[in-house]
């Protein structure tokens, strides 16, 4: 009988409920002092929400954006602003959101969570424009350091 090493894995800390916290903060007061009302929620490195903030007087559908954003960020470890080519016919996800259990959501404003070089968690931002929702999670990013 055989046996594969493998390296050990260095413990990276996850991603908290006060750093949730911090990033939707954040990019809600980012979003704040632009005039703009948005929707954030923040998702562990296993798709669970740790953070939600959804404003009454957003549109009503930027609570579901803000999360499916985070969710796309997440499962593809990638700025959504970045994949928006990639789902249009002919392109390599252009069938990716049938073969998942949650649909994806290609516009601006998720944005993967790292630390220490690995995947910790996501952030959506939804209620803008999306170049607006992106600025306003990479500045929630920029807070969380």
């Amino acid at each position: 009988m055989s046996r594969t090493a493998t390296a050990p894995r260095t413990a990276v800390a996850p991603l908290t409920t006060p750093d949730a916290e911090l990033l939707v903060a954040t990019a809600t007061a980012a979003a704040e002092a632009a005039g703009v009302t948005v929707s954030v929620t923040v998702l562990d490195a296993g798709g669970h929400p740790l953070a939600f903030r959804r404003d009454d007087r957003a549109v009503l559908i930027s609570g579901e954006t803000s999360t499916r954003k985070a969710f796309t960020a997440l499962q593809l470890n990638a700025p959504t602003a970045d994949l928006v080519d990639a789902v249009l016919p002919g392109g390599p996800f252009h069938t990716l959101p049938t073969a998942l259990d949650r649909p994806l959501l290609f516009i601006a404003g998720g944005l993967p969570v790292h630390r220490d070089g690995r995947l910790v968690g996501a952030i959506g931002v939804g209620g803008g424009a999306p170049e607006q929702d992106h600025g306003f999670a990479a500045e929630a990013l920029d807070a969380l350091g």
